[in-house]
């Protein structure tokens, strides 16, 4: 009976993990470790035992550090030192890859396609966004206040290109394409942050009663050292609009605010420190989402110290599929603020 029981649980193992292989990709980025294997198919297969699945993962983990905290390792022992890095080295892996997971698992939720890996295609223009629109679905991952910030962030980065056609097709190298990808990501991260601060302050009616949104006609809220390139994106020119209603806050008194008269109010210290990735998980995970869709860059230094991208290769893009590639990373970057916070408050990873 045994027997017979032990075969028919390794004939169903065979058939789920043949089912997986068939599944097309989640993600752009594939999970490597055990335990990101696992949550992947946990997500695909019962998303709702997600939360628990992380959890258990992340109560592993803490217990994992623990015991090694607690062993004694013997003096000048090498093999133990080199066995506690190989350890360590493997528990960020697997942090990382849940950070990943909770990010996809944002994305799932809201039911928003991931965009695959940017390759050519056989479209006679060379076209490779063949992606749906989700412009709807990316914004409502966002406060209206946050979003007004990204549609002006689009402006920025797109220039005065938005007004024509969105059907326009554009040629962009894909270094161009990756960094501006990343520093979305970036820019997505740091309005999450100061977004929370902002509608927690709202909400506790807390914010600065000498600020409203004439002040963003006169002061300029860049840091001196740019955060991250493409540069300005923080500093949103202002609007011409007196009447203000999209993303703005009416207080009792009737004062109007808005997330962006709120980042200007704040120094650049603070700016800085908000424009600051937490952990070099997540910053892996900016580069690992930013290489799996458009590879590593082909660069070479050379000798006289110059960067030579000539291999750098071009594609052809439509306005609306930018605008989706941009759209998509800044919910990456809020997603990533999220998942690290959430997994901060479960294992503590983070240095203060």
């Amino acid at each position: 009976m045994a027997p017979d029981k032990c075969r028919a649980r390794c004939v169903t193992m065979r058939a789920s993990a043949e089912s997986d292989d068939n599944l097309s990709p989640i993600a752009p980025v594939p999970f490597e470790s055990p335990v990101g294997q696992l949550l992947s198919q946990i997500l695909r297969t019962h998303p709702h035992l997600l939360p628990a699945a992380i959890d258990q993962q992340l109560e592993n983990l803490q217990s994992d550090k623990d015991d090694q905290k607690e062993e004694t390792p013997p003096s000048q022992d090498l093999l133990y030192k080199r066995i506690a890095e190989v350890k360590e080295k493997e528990r960020r892996r697997t942090l990382e890859e849940i950070i990943y997971c909770l990010i996809v698992q944002k994305f799932v939720d809201n039911e928003i396609s991931m965009i695959p890996k940017i390759m050519a295609t056989s479209d006679p223009t060379g076209r490779v966004d063949f992606w749906p629109n989700q412009e709807e679905k990316l914004e409502s991952v966002h406060s209206p206040e946050a979003f007004e910030m990204i549609q002006n962030h689009l402006s920025l980065v797109l220039g005065d290109r938005v007004v024509g056609p969105l059907s326009t097709i554009v040629q962009i190298s894909k270094i161009k394409l990756g960094k501006l990808y990343a520093a979305s990501i970036m820019y997505g991260y740091f309005l999450r942050r100061v977004d929370q601060r902002f509608q927690l302050e709202r909400t506790m009616k807390t914010l600065p009663g000498d600020f409203n949104k004439d002040q963003e006609r006169y002061k300029d809220p860049n840091p001196e050292k740019q955060l991250w390139d493409p540069a300005s994106l923080i500093g949103n020119p202002p609007y011409d609009d007196d009447d203000g209603d999209g993303g703005g806050y009416m207080d009792v008194e009737g004062k109007s605010y808005r997330l962006r008269s709120y980042v200007m109010y704040l120094d650049s210290e603070t700016l800085q420190r908000y424009a600051t990735i937490r952990s070099k998980e997540a910053i892996s995970l900016i580069e690992k989402q930013t290489q799996a869709l458009f590879g590593r860059p082909d660069i070479r230094i050379l000798d006289d110290g110059s960067i030579d991208t000539s291999n750098d290769e071009v594609v052809s893009i439509t306005f609306t599929g930018l605008t989706m590639l941009v759209l998509e990373a800044v919910a990456f970057g809020s997603f990533l603020w999220d998942a690290e916070s959430y997994v901060e408050s479960k294992y503590h990873f983070l240095k203060s």
